[in-house]
């Protein structure tokens, strides 16, 4: 009983039940335009005044209300009502305009379906509720017992006043149990008639997935500058400590060296984690972030590699320095993996090792090789390690470039080309 009280009178239930008052009343207006051509026909009689004329008026408005559903706006507002009164989660619903003419089919058969059904609904809610009371109250109140065309006498049996509040208490369930049963009808049609259609759920897919591609770009940034930066500074650290006492002014080019690094990439952090805390990481968001080039900062890179300690012979091509020689995100993308092969170099090659890089423009390719002895032996991968070679990889890829790494003879080598055409 209380599972059955809740479907007829719990809160989704009454909500369902307004959601069929709102579809009657956006029918009257098509039914008024409906009496206006069903009252000439019928000889100018009230239409309001016979039940069958009102029912011929609402059958001609609710064409009107198909071809008025073909505004852009209908699909939108009725997914909403829908997710708030129905019951119906948002995933289900499309909530852009109909575009195609199976979306706009499917918008005009539901709010065709809604205004059918809420009319339907709202008459009988204006209609049975006072009718039911009457019946309710008769056996109280004998003056109302008067009046009641074609049941001449009915009222003077005993049995049948007995009966009258039963039968005004059952209409009221009938009711109910009318409007709930509409109500969760139009709920389970709902994602059929209002749901996203193919095209919706691959515009969602390619959104999700541009959405991850930034994200993932964002990611590979916080991996390459941060990798570096805390690479550099703690060599630049240790080499500073053991140096402290014997040479000093290499302690302050360190120490200086250390104030630069952390300071550059505290404001990269900043910028990258504020597009991700914004939740916009779109290409606009992307490229209020700071982008280091390989034209602009790359002697700066050098020099910052180079006070912790490393030694880096750097071969560089002088069209390299000139920033309209490179296409932007050539060289944006090329400084990181500049920067990331020098990091590996930091972490890996050991001390009083020198790096060799070469930068150079070649068939018109740019073409970045980074060598150094193993120094030390390569250490067996970690979990969760190898990103920074997976993302140079990824950089050379999304620029229709290709990167190799591995063992040359006794020296590390890493190889990218990147077109310097056809560069999106």
């Amino acid at each position: 009983m209380t599972a059955l009280g809740r479907s007829l009178f719990g809160r989704r239930a009454r909500l369902r039940w307004i959601h069929l008052i709102l579809g009657g009343a956006l029918a009257m207006p098509y039914v008024l335009v409906g009496s206006v051509v069903v009252g000439p026909l019928a000889g100018g009689e009230n239409v309001f005044g016979s039940l069958s004329l009102q029912l011929a008026s609402f059958a001609l408005g609710l064409p009107l209300a198909a071809v008025t559903s073909l505004f852009p706006l209908t699909r939108p507002l009725e997914s909403g009502v829908v997710r708030s009164l129905c019951g119906v989660g948002a995933e289900r619903l499309a909530y852009g305009p109909a575009r195609t003419k199976g979306e706009k089919g499917r918008t005009a058969a539901w709010f065709t379906l809604h205004l059918g059904a809420g009319g339907i609904v709202a008459g009988m809610s204006l209609a049975v509720p006072p009718f039911a009371v009457t019946l309710i109250v008769l056996p109280f109140v004998p003056v109302l017992r008067d009046g009641w065309p074609g049941l001449p006498g009915l009222f003077g049996h005993t049995w049948a006043l007995v009966l009258s509040p039963l039968a005004g208490a059952a209409m009221l369930l009938a009711l109910a149990g009318c409007a709930a049963a509409v109500g969760a009808l139009l709920a389970r049609w709902a994602p059929a008639l209002l749901g996203p259609s193919a095209e919706d759920r691959v515009a969602a897919a390619e959104a999700r997935a541009a959405d991850l591609a930034i994200r993932n770009r964002l990611a590979r940034e916080l991996h390459d500058s941060v990798g570096h930066a805390l690479s550099a500074v703690t060599l630049q650290a240790s080499a500073a400590r053991r140096l402290l006492d014997a040479d000093p002014e290499f302690v302050r080019e360190a120490l200086a060296a250390i104030e630069d690094t952390t300071r550059r990439t505290v404001g990269e952090l900043d910028a990258v984690l504020g597009v991700l805390r914004d939740g916009d990481a779109t290409g606009d968001a992307w490229g209020a972030a700071p982008a280091p080039t390989l034209a602009g900062d790359l002697d700066d890179l050098l020099r910052r590699t180079r006070a912790g300690g490393l030694r880096v012979d750097a071969t560089v091509a002088a069209a390299v320095a000139d920033p309209r020689a490179l296409p932007a995100p050539v060289s944006r993308e090329a400084y990181r993996i500049v920067q990331e092969g020098l990091s590996n170099a930091l972490r890996h090659a050991g001390e009083k090792v020198t790096v060799a890089l070469r930068v150079e423009v070649l068939d018109g390719h740019l073409r970045i090789t980074v060598e150094n002895p193993f120094g030390v032996a390569v250490p067996a991968p970690r979990p969760g390690g190898g990103h920074g070679l997976r993302g140079i990889a990824d950089r050379a890829r999304l620029l229709g470039g290709a990167a190799e790494a591995g063992a040359a003879g006794p020296l590390w080598r890493l190889h990218v080309r990147l077109p310097l055409k056809g560069t999106a």
